[in-house]
């Protein structure tokens, strides 16, 4: 039971004792009958009463008798008679007076009361804000400069076994583990431990999978937390759970301290918008300290995940804190068909299953990404009461990763159908035409996501490099759907913006980025911003002359004006070609590149 729930019930249960003894402790309350005053002096005057206490107007008294009513005491209010005093005596009655003033103990309780009642009060608003009175560890209130690491001693599930598709990255974190292991054996060359791993790759491609791998495999304690766990409203609250960190960590060595999204805390230092100092730079402050100050950090392994190096701190990533970066890149295709591996290892898969075809398919792809395809595969077959998840299932969840879910709900008129149909005819045949283009998978005027069409292309191989030539011919395929409205219907739609959109920044980094442009030769144009206290990433600005833009401007028209004019030349060659793959949309509304390979041969020109 928690120790502020516990001194509770203690409290309270010598409260009660308290009462009860109090209670039992006073003499049994005598029958009191309440008369007027007229009565109490006719009581007087027939010699009834035998004594009076008087309490300021209260008058309190016995009977000499109880024949009223059984009562033999009685109470009254007086009157202001200054003759009262005077009747009694007379009357031979004994009279005794009390003070109206309450007694001391009284009135400290009363003036305690409040203040005990608002200390009470402090302590359930602090227990309901996350944890103790004490001021301990899970004090939120009281230990604002405690980390709020998550510590797991050797209990991570996770091993390489786990970890797929970056197996450049195991080896390279495999001396890691060796290090916590056998210090010794290194230690006896010469060698140190390094004091940092710093984990770098596009979201989703396995960075906090692998730092988990790697305290599982080498069974010490991991503590792990987010970067943005250290920045508080509360200026210092960050570098204190920095340095409470680290003595946990210097407890528990030798261990792991893993940060994830460390560029929460560890971006290039600066003049803040303010000129004033940053709370976030202190807690850097405070981390460097730690990983590289006057105090060792021995038997400490501290590894961070980012996915945005380039704005890190240069201290961050200089020799002896993050001594190692390890990239882990998008899996190839062989990584994708391991990570497949892992994914479906408890999954009931049919016989017409290919993990390699499944690879091949998902050029592109990150980890992430194929857990979730896996897992809306799995969630297809359940959905439609299959015994086993089919190639089937794999295709329709691969469609909806790429694509976004189906809008079937959706009402398109026959015109406007008829007019994506050509559409998106205008890209796959283009694309199919061109050898510059990825291979056409499947074409679908079918509305999903806000996209009322769509073609998906996806390359056969994994690439690295593109040539002058195929990323024209991408533009070509880009304004054919474009090109295919204007040919069919005479006119034009707002159905090709995100293509334009695309198509311009793809003529634009020809030009300006991959000196591409014969006019304006191989040069760089346009150099990103460096706003630190922003991330060094806010825009670009232009470094050329406005009579350079303006040539650049007309080159990057020019390229796409002659991507028009191609894909319109290649259409109404294939016209025959273009009326069929559209009425076969119109007919079928998904159909799939082999179809439209077909189609392109029985109607060539």
């Amino acid at each position: 039971m928690n120790q502020f729930y516990r001194n509770l019930i203690i409290w309270g249960f010598i409260a009660m004792a308290m009462v009860y003894m109090f209670n039992n402790g006073r003499k049994p309350e005598i029958p009191v009958k309440a008369i007027t005053f007229s009565q109490f002096m006719d009581a007087v005057e027939s010699e009834k009463v035998k004594e009076v206490t008087v309490k300021g107007l209260e008058i309190t008294g016995s009977f000499t008798d109880n024949t009223h009513d059984g009562f033999t005491r009685f109470k009254t209010l007086a009157l202001a008679d200054s003759d009262l005093t005077k009747t009694l005596r007379d009357h031979k009655i004994n009279i005794q007076a009390k003070s109206t003033e309450s007694p001391w103990y009284l009135s400290l309780a009363g003036a305690l009361l409040p203040l005990l009642l608002l200390v009470l009060v402090w302590m359930w608003f602090m227990k309901r804000q996350g944890g103790g009175v004490g001021g301990g560890s899970g004090s939120q209130a009281m230990g604002f400069g405690k980390s709020k690491a998550k510590v797991s001693c050797g209990k991570a599930k996770e091993r390489f076994s786990d970890v797929a598709g970056c197996e450049e990255a195991k080896i390279e974190v495999q001396e890691i583990i060796e290090f916590l292991k056998n210090p010794s054996q290194f230690n006896s060359l010469g060698g140190v431990m390094p004091k940092g791993c710093l984990l770098v790759g596009n979201p989703g491609t396995g960075k906090t999978l692998m730092a988990k791998a790697i305290a599982g495999e080498a069974g010490v304690p991991f503590l792990s937390l987010s970067g943005s766990d250290f920045v508080e409203m509360f200026v210092g609250v960050g570098a204190a759970r920095v340095r409470d960190l680290f003595a946990q960590g210097k407890k528990s060595a030798p261990c792991i301290i893993f940060i994830d999204e460390i560029d929460a805390v560890g971006r290039q230092r600066g003049a803040g918008l303010g000129g004033g100092n940053d709370e976030r730079e202190q807690t850097l402050n405070a981390l460097l300290a730690e990983m590289d100050g006057f105090e060792g950090t021995v038997g400490i392994i501290i590894i961070a995940a980012t996915n945005r190096p380039d704005v890190l701190d240069p201290a961050l990533l200089r020799p002896g804190r993050f001594d190692r970066q390890v990239v882990l890149p998008n899996p190839d295709i062989n990584g994708r068909e391991q990570i497949f591996k892992v994914h479906t290892k408890k999954m009931p898969l049919a016989e017409d299953v290919k993990l390699d075809i499944l690879a091949k398919g998902t050029a592109g792809f990150t980890g992430a990404s194929i857990a979730n395809m896996c897992n809306e595969a799995a969630i297809l077959a359940a959905r439609e009461k299959k015994s086993s998840v089919d190639m089937a299932c794999f295709e329709k969840a691969k469609d909806r990763v790429l694509m976004g879910p189906e809008r079937r709900a959706v009402i398109i008129s026959d015109g406007e159908k008829r007019t994506v149909a050509y559409h998106e005819a205008g890209h796959a045949i283009t694309g199919t035409l061109l050898t510059g283009c990825d291979p056409v998978h499947k074409v679908s005027i079918i509305p999903r996501g806000s996209a009322l069409g769509v073609t998906q292309s996806i390359p056969e191989v994994d690439k690295y490099l593109y040539t002058r030539e195929s990323l024209l011919d991408r533009l070509v395929m880009l304004y054919g759907g474009r090109a295919a409205e204007e040919i069919i219907t005479g006119t034009m739609t707002n159905g090709a913006s995100n293509d334009i959109e695309v198509g311009t920044g793809l003529a634009h980094r020809i030009v300006c980025e991959f000196g591409m442009s014969e006019k304006m030769g191989p040069v760089a144009y346009g150099k990103r911003n460096e706003a630190v206290f922003m991330g060094r990433d806010f825009g670009s600005q232009q470094t050329c002359s406005p009579g350079t833009a303006e040539k650049i401007d007309e080159e990057v028209n020019s390229i796409i004006k002659s991507s028009i004019a191609k894909a319109k030349e290649l259409l109404t060659t294939n016209m025959a070609a273009l009326h069929a793959l559209a009425e076969a949309l119109i007919e079928k509304e998904t159909v799939d590149g082999s179809l439209v390979k077909e189609i392109i041969e029985k109607n060539k020109p």
